[in-house]
């Protein structure tokens, strides 16, 4: 048993993770709720106040315990069982677990373990994240599902053609990797692009394997297969944007690109991008109504990660954020500078030119989107953090703002990140929503979120008292998955204690790009 306990410890060790990290509250036999308003994901309107009963890890009764303004009487309530616990969370609003489609869990070049990572996201109520590629989660995933870490739930999704001993080059070599993702017990595959014919071979055996996909159409790939060659293919949701302003072209077959493009230049590729959804069929035409029915009818996921690309149209705003401080580490910083090496640091010298064709481009960006909701369309959320001055979990509830601000309703907003993303990983039977048998993954907050999404971020939102006093209120309180409580304030001040450690050993201050002193 001694040997097992150290083996564990160094597995746990290789992967960013200390013996003595804090491991939450429960799981208890019975956990009781007690006086929460009910955000749920289905989209109806909040109620309360009610008595939510967990039982190893289900939850077994919703119970409405009165009404608003009025003392809840005792009698009414669910009973507290031997060994049972309960939660006061009287006058706090609860939601199901958040849902991060496209979640990264760190990676070498930003210098972010998973442990940094994952306490951030589950600081702000992300209890299932979507790796579409990135480090080999596989180990990661097991050790959350077995609640041996302090970790969203995993799905991953691995990065077409990776572990591969050569480039596959051939629709049989796309196949028998396929088989072989699925055999290593990944959930789905990420592709950013291939020939035409391997596409469809890997999306093919994909779809047969009842395995979930996910695509960023990069500019290599994408003139000759777009969006709607994935969808017809099988590809069940697509990242970012690319792909899809050219499945709306109508006077052109490729991105209107400079003569001198090169796709190794950062700049160039992000300059450009900013350019792109001008070119494409215009909102409401014929074309753009055609593309859009077609990607309904097959049931299609858009995962629009709003946020990643939000530095491009208000540098200013994303760079100084005020969680950068506290919560930043100095390798991340240093990967988002200016650079011609690090991907996403595109900053060689962006203006006020190239950030106001990148506000025209997310005006027709997010006119797509919402439509899409509208007419019944599966929408997401991702945020894709760590690149572009975007912190895990911050980024997250940033998204929720940008869905805001593209036109959904506040409770469609919550829709998109938590029901929405679990039908999108076929898990709606177990998450997503506050129903009866489904897992016990809760996001509980003090403020109301939907009147201000911005309680929703760590560091809380501004407010001025009745007693003209400026305090903060918010930040998530408490965050629960599989039936354990994790105190999320707790969570997000490990996070900047690990900062302050790597600031002292370096004697590291942050400081704004071309800053000398």
């Amino acid at each position: 048993m001694k040997q097992l306990t150290l083996l564990f410890t160094f597995i746990l060790a290789l992967n960013g993770f200390s013996q003595d990290t804090y491991k939450g509250d429960g799981p208890y036999s019975q956990l009781i709720i007690r006086g929460v308003t009910l955000i749920n994901g289905d989209g109806s309107p909040p109620r309360g106040p009610i008595d939510i009963v967990v039982e190893n890890n289900k939850i077994v009764s919703i119970n409405v315990v009165g009404y608003d303004g009025v003392p809840i009487k005792d009698e009414d309530r669910p009973k507290l069982k031997a060994g049972g616990h309960e939660l006061n969370a009287n006058g706090m609003y609860l939601l199901p677990g958040f849902i991060d489609m496209h979640g990264h869990i760190g990676g070498e070049a930003q210098g972010a373990d998973p442990d940094y990572v994952f306490k951030l996201w589950m600081a702000h109520g992300v209890t299932t994240v979507r790796q579409p590629s990135g480090r080999n989660a596989l180990e990661l995933k097991r050790q959350s599902a077995a609640n041996q870490i302090v970790a969203p739930r995993i799905f991953e999704y691995t990065g077409f053609g990776s572990g591969s001993d050569k480039p596959i080059s051939s629709p049989e070599m796309a196949r028998e990797w396929v088989r072989n993702n699925a055999k290593k017990g990944a959930d789905g595959i990420k592709l950013f692009g291939a020939e035409p014919e391997i596409m469809a071979a890997a999306l093919d055996e994909n779809k047969k394997l009842g395995l979930g996909s996910a695509c960023h159409h990069a500019q290599l790939s994408v003139a000759r297969w777009n969006v709607l060659h994935s969808a017809r293919a099988g590809l069940t949701s697509m990242e970012h944007w690319y792909g899809l302003p050219e499945a709306l072209f109508t006077d052109r077959t490729v991105q209107d690109y400079p003569l001198d493009y090169n796709y190794q230049n950062e700049q160039d590729r992000f300059e450009e991008a900013g350019k792109l959804w001008k070119q494409a069929a215009p909102p409401y035409s014929e074309h753009w109504n055609k593309v859009m029915n077609e990607l309904l009818d097959l049931d299609f996921t858009l995962d629009p990660t709003f946020n990643i690309y939000e530095a491009s149209r208000d540098l200013m705003r994303a760079r100084r954020a005020e969680w950068h401080e506290d919560y930043t580490l100095p390798s991340l910083w240093k990967f988002y500078e200016p650079s011609k090496i690090s991907h996403g640091s595109y900053w060689h010298y962006w203006g006020t030119e190239q950030e106001i064709e990148w506000k025209h481009n997310f005006k027709l960006w997010m006119t797509f989107v919402n439509e899409y909701k509208n007419r019944g369309g599966r929408v997401t959320t991702g945020s894709d953090s760590g690149f572009i001055y975007q912190l895990y979990g911050f980024a997250y509830v940033r998204e929720l703002e940008l869905l805001r601000e593209a036109g959904f309703h506040p409770l469609e907003v919550i829709r998109s990140a938590t029901l929405n993303g679990a039908e999108a990983l076929g898990w709606d039977n177990k998450i997503g929503s506050v129903q009866i048998g489904k897992l016990a993954d809760f996001v509980i907050v003090e403020e109301n979120p939907l009147v201000n999404l911005k309680v929703l971020y760590g560091t809380g939102a501004i407010k001025l008292t009745e007693n003209n006093e400026v305090v903060r209120v918010g930040g998530v309180k408490y965050t629960i998955k599989d039936g354990i409580i994790y105190d999320a304030k707790r969570l997000l001040a490990e996070v900047k204690s690990m900062v302050d450690n790597e600031k002292a050993k370096t004697n590291w201050k942050l400081k704004q790009p071309g800053v000398k002193n």
